[in-house]
Parts: C-alpha cells; structure tokens; sequence
C-alpha cells in the first residue's frame, strides 16, 4: 500500500531563523506590522510504499533523520495523510 507521510522540518526554537527574519522585515516594508514573528522551514511530502502505517513512519524518520533534517539546526514532525 501506499502512504503520503508528510514532514514538517523547522528550526529550533532557540535558534535565529534568517530567512525568517528577512520576511519579517519584508512585511513591515509592506505595512504588514501585526505579525509577531516568522519561521520558515521545509514541508515534504514522502510517497512510501509500506506494508502499514507504522512501517510508512519508520521510513520515513529514517529518512528524516539521515537527510531531510539537520539534527542541530532543526526539528521534524511526521504525520501519515
């Protein structure tokens, strides 16, 4: 069967975001001043062929961990659509 796995990748909390930051100053040239605070990160969609969705999952960590995030610079959360 096959599973849409999306992974949500996005920088840590504590750390600065600068392309954040350039759209945040993009949006105060823009007159846009009620926005608090921009991050920006990454939104893949893994088309998994698995025999269920626990497997679907694990692949797809895999993959996040080994590639698609960088441990020290971001987070990553999954979720089977």
């Amino acid at each position: 069967m096959t599973y849409t796995v999306q992974v949500k990748v996005m920088p840590l909390k504590d750390l600065l975001d600068p392309q954040g930051k350039a759209v945040m100053g993009g949006l105060q040239n823009l007159g846009i001043n009620n926005v608090g605070d921009v991050r920006i990160g990454k939104h893949i969609d893994l088309q998994i062929e698995a025999g269920s969705k626990e497997a679907a999952l694990t692949a797809a960590d895999e993959a996040a961990k080994k590639l698609l995030a960088n441990p020290v610079m971001e987070y990553y959360e999954l979720a089977v659509l």
